[in-house]
């Protein structure tokens, strides 16, 4: 098993192992009762996770994916906690995918204004990205996350028995953010996919174990300094290094009615903040062609020309990292070195973009 601390406000740790999930009984001990908020695809499961803790247990049903994270939903999760009796000494479990585990720590934290929170991912995304960190929200009609609040779990468990049932989509999509941490902070996680991009699909290999566990690394090496994304500034990035590609990217959910998975779409901000990279004079050609490549080798897309840009400009505006009326995006000027680009020039996001779909 590998063990992860992540040193914030509350610290807590990460376990990345088969089996890890035995883990849960301890991080719940002490409460009569346990919240599990579980998507469709994994009732059975739930339910039989449930038979194993020494708790009452309220199962919570919520929609596939970001159907979950709507104000609707968390008012229902309000309502179940209220009539099952919850109160300050009992739990929360987030089981299922990143928008599961987003709703679950957005009920923990709002939930009497506080209470305790154990993520347990179920896909790669899930594990790399939204269950570490203390993130928590949903989603309004204005754009992607932009009701939530900071929200520390007791713990995670990264169960790697849970992915061999992934869709091979889903196990795509979520290689979109391990390539994210490889491009603004660890390089080996790029060289050991171009070393052998099969088995870093392999939901049972070792390579894609340490392409999780690596990931994890990033974030929480990140997050440890930076939890509530305080504002950052040219080469002082924070927690904001972890946005690359996600201005556009949380675009592109909203303008396809989150239709894209966010791999995917976080896959084409990639690619456009590359491109921006590039356009704007901070790296070379060479490193913005890795970008495609290595995308490209997990059928990820790296352009979305079913968008108007004008459209897609626009919801960037409302993205949540913006100041004031200043666009603000995480660019490389280098391997594994980043910066913030405030107001970049109109004309160097529309030839950003087009030189998408001109590759």
């Amino acid at each position: 098993m590998s063990t992860i601390e992540v040193s914030a406000e509350r610290p807590y740790a990460v376990r990345i192992a088969a089996g890890a999930l035995t883990e849960l009984p301890e991080l719940l001990e002490g409460g009569e009762r346990v919240a599990i908020l579980h998507p469709p695809v994994l009732a059975d499961r739930a339910r039989a996770l449930a038979a194993e803790l020494p708790a009452t247990v309220s199962l919570l049903q919520v929609p596939d994916a970001e159907a979950a994270k709507t104000p609707q939903v968390l008012a229902r999760c309000w309502d179940r906690l209220a009539a099952d009796g919850f109160t300050r000494s009992d739990a929360v479990v987030g089981f299922g995918g990143g928008a599961t585990t987003d709703l679950a720590g957005f009920v923990a934290a709002t939930w009497l204004r506080g209470v305790r929170l154990v993520t347990v991912p179920t896909t790669v995304l899930g594990m790399v990205d939204a269950a570490v960190g203390g993130k928590t929200g949903i989603n309004i009609s204005a754009g992607k996350n932009l009701v939530g609040a900071f929200h520390e779990p007791a713990g995670v468990l990264c169960d790697l028995d849970l992915l061999p049932t992934l869709p091979p989509a889903d196990l795509r999509a979520g290689m979109a953010e391990v390539i994210k941490c490889g491009f603004i902070a660890d390089p080996q996680i790029l060289e050991l996919i171009e070393a052998d991009p099969l088995q870093a699909l392999d939901p049972r290999g070792a390579a894609l174990a340490e392409l999780i566990t690596r990931g994890i690394g990033v974030k929480a090496t990140v997050v440890s300094g930076d939890l509530r994304e305080s504002t950052s500034v040219g080469r002082v990035t924070g927690r904001e290094l972890l946005n690359y590609g996600h201005t556009l990217g949380h675009a592109i959910e909203r303008a396809s009615g989150y239709r894209w998975r966010h791999g995917e779409a976080i896959s084409v901000g990639m690619a456009f903040a590359a491109e921006l990279s590039h356009g704007l004079g901070l790296i070379d050609e060479t490193l913005v062609q890795r970008h495609f490549d290595l995308l490209a080798g997990f059928e990820l897309p790296t352009s979305a020309a079913e968008f108007d840009f004008a459209e897609l400009r626009q919801a960037m505006s409302l993205d949540k990292k913006t100041r004031g009326s200043m666009l603000r995006f995480v660019l490389l000027d280098g391997l594994a070195s980043a910066r913030i680009v405030s107001g970049p020039p109109e004309d160097a996001l529309v030839a950003a973009w087009q030189r998408l779909g001109r590759r």
